[in-house]
């Protein structure tokens, strides 16, 4: 481990390339409180897992996740104030620090909370609260917050080694989810159904016009035709209280355009991969079709919430949204898509979504190739 660890400034290096507070708020404001609520949420899952003893399967996993965040505020902090993350922990400038310096010894996977573990993330609470009550001072003061973040540091090392957890594995880890979130580079990965014939893809272009009517009893109705030929089946709210959700297929195109994947739109479209059983079966069959069902209804609940994400930007979603949709599709091809595109599949739909509200019909164009989904007028 010793020759391959990762540089504490590197580390930092690479976490600031993810940052995304210095455009949001007033100097360390928002890092600094970043930082007290990882610290925060932590000592939730401590309090829980003493609470709920059959809760420990994953709690490793939870502690590295929630260090690696709080390492990353920390870093982020040091980085708005010039600091370097090394400087922190020696006082040779020159010296290339790294994560094992921190951490030589052997450590043991973590099984449960230790009293001691729970007292240190206690005093590293602290510790972080007296650096937001300061933290507008500070900023006038770099000796003194140095010091700070040097305290929040060392209890950090501190309660990595009571968890019996490696800091540097929680900071690659955070590397991988900003990078997962908040990529350098969008690169698209390979179509799913890319090296099967033809007529087993989605199709790469399409146009469905979606468009609603009014039945005899007043009550309202979505039809969808493709070339002509009705598609799907009449859709209607299916709630006490009417919220547009007929028009919820545009989230699947949405879907089948930029993630290349939707059970659903190869079952209206009769696009299955039968040629392979176990595909056609295990990923194009009727629970993954209930799967996805399950991803836009999670989606459109919130969303409603959110005026349809009327003023979300890529990379604005919550993070825990993108994971939890990816958690629904878990054991299933879905679940390899990073957070980014997933994001970028749900503000698409939800574009074209806020258009069918107001217009109350449109025509959906679907590009795979350029993962591009797009409506526009539809004529009369």
């Amino acid at each position: 481990m010793a020759t391959s660890s990762l540089g504490l400034n590197e580390y930092q290096t690479l976490a600031s390339r993810s940052d995304r507070t210095r455009d949001k708020g007033n100097g360390f404001d928002l890092p600094v409180l970043g930082l007290v609520g990882e610290v925060g949420s932590l000592l939730s899952e401590v309090k829980k897992r003493q609470r709920d003893t059959a809760a420990i399967i994953g709690y490793e996993q939870t502690v590295l996740e929630e260090l690696g965040d709080t390492l990353w505020y920390l870093a982020i902090i040091a980085e708005h104030a010039e600091i370097k993350l090394a400087s922190l922990a020696s006082d040779d400038l020159d010296t290339v620090l790294t994560f094992f310096d921190l951490q030589p010894q052997h450590l043991l996977p973590l099984n449960t909370p230790s009293a001691q573990f729970e007292k240190t993330l206690l005093r590293l609470a602290a510790a972080t609260g007296e650096l937001a009550a300061a933290a507008d001072d500070s900023q006038g003061d770099k000796l003194a917050l140095q010091t700070r973040l040097n305290g929040v540091l060392k209890l950090l090392v501190q309660a990595a080694n009571e968890a019996e957890v490696f800091l540097e594995d929680a900071a690659r880890a955070n590397l991988r989810k900003t990078e997962d979130r908040w990529p350098q580079e969008r690169i698209y990965p390979e179509l799913f159904d890319g090296h099967f014939h033809a007529d087993e893809q989605l199709p790469r272009t399409l146009e469905i016009d979606i468009y609603e009517r009014t039945a005899s009893n007043g009550k309202r109705y979505v039809l969808q035709s493709c070339h002509g030929l009705f598609i799907g089946d009449r859709l209607t709210d299916n709630i006490m209280e009417p919220d547009d959700y007929r028009f919820h297929d545009v989230f699947h195109y949405a879907y089948a355009a930029v993630l290349g994947w939707s059970p659903v739109t190869r079952a209206l479209l009769k696009r299955k991969r039968k040629s392979k059983v176990h595909v056609d079966e295990g990923e194009d069959g009727a629970r993954a079709v209930l799967i996805e069902e399950g991803v836009a209804t999670y989606v459109f609940g919130i969303a409603k919430d959110f005026n349809f994400f009327a003023n979300q930007q890529l990379g604005d979603l919550s993070l825990s949204l993108l994971k939890n949709v990816r958690q629904f599709v878990r054991g299933y091809e879905a679940q390899t898509l990073p957070l980014w595109l997933w994001e970028d599949a749900i503000l698409q739909g939800n574009s074209a979504f806020r258009y069918l509200r107001e217009k109350r019909r449109g025509r959906i164009k679907v590009d795979v190739d350029k993962r591009l989904l797009s409506i526009e007028e539809l004529p009369s």
